[in-house]
């Protein structure tokens, strides 16, 4: 990571009963490198926090219930805390500011990286992906948005080195 990027935190919150084989330090290395790229779009901070939580459909799906209205599990949500879109508040230039929490629902991620015929990993590497961008305010409510953060995944992961064993999600 270049010393002109600000770092981040990654809180992570393993409390899927298999724990991931992925180390927190690893997350956030990743995470870093998806804010490097992202950098030229993001606002100035002194560094970033973010929680990912490994959750179970259980748990997932009483979120989604009780924050989208959608009684069933899903595989990421992503709660953002900051609104990405405005200035940063007195005081938040010197300490890191909390972009908010991205939960992934291990079984759901589970059963799609076997039809997508990839690891484990590689799916929940996905899905953080996919909740990170929607941290930072990215959205797709029209086919063409969902295009743009796909690339944009893909390309997270071809930095990160694991785009050789994902294949292409559409």
């Amino acid at each position: 990571m270049g010393s002109s990027s600000p770092a981040i935190e990654v809180n992570l919150q393993d409390c899927y009963p298999t724990p991931s084989s992925i180390h927190p330090d690893t997350w956030n290395q990743w995470f870093a490198s998806w804010l490097e790229i992202l950098q030229p779009q993001t606002p100035a901070a002194f560094g970033w926090e973010v929680t990912l939580r490994l959750t179970d459909d259980r748990e997932i799906q009483t979120l989604n219930r009780d924050y989208r209205h959608q009684d069933r599990p899903t595989d990421v949500l992503a709660f953002a805390e900051l609104d990405i879109d405005s200035p940063l508040g007195e005081g938040l230039e010197s300490e890191p500011s909390y972009l908010g929490d991205i939960v992934i629902s291990v079984e759901t991620a589970s059963r799609q990286a076997q039809e997508q015929g990839h690891p484990l990993e590689i799916e929940l590497v996905w899905l953080a992906s996919h909740g990170f961008l929607h941290l930072l305010g990215w959205d797709h409510p029209t086919d063409e948005k969902l295009q743009e953060m796909l690339s944009m995944q893909e390309q997270f992961l071809k930095n990160i080195g694991l785009i050789s064993k994902a294949r292409s999600r559409n």
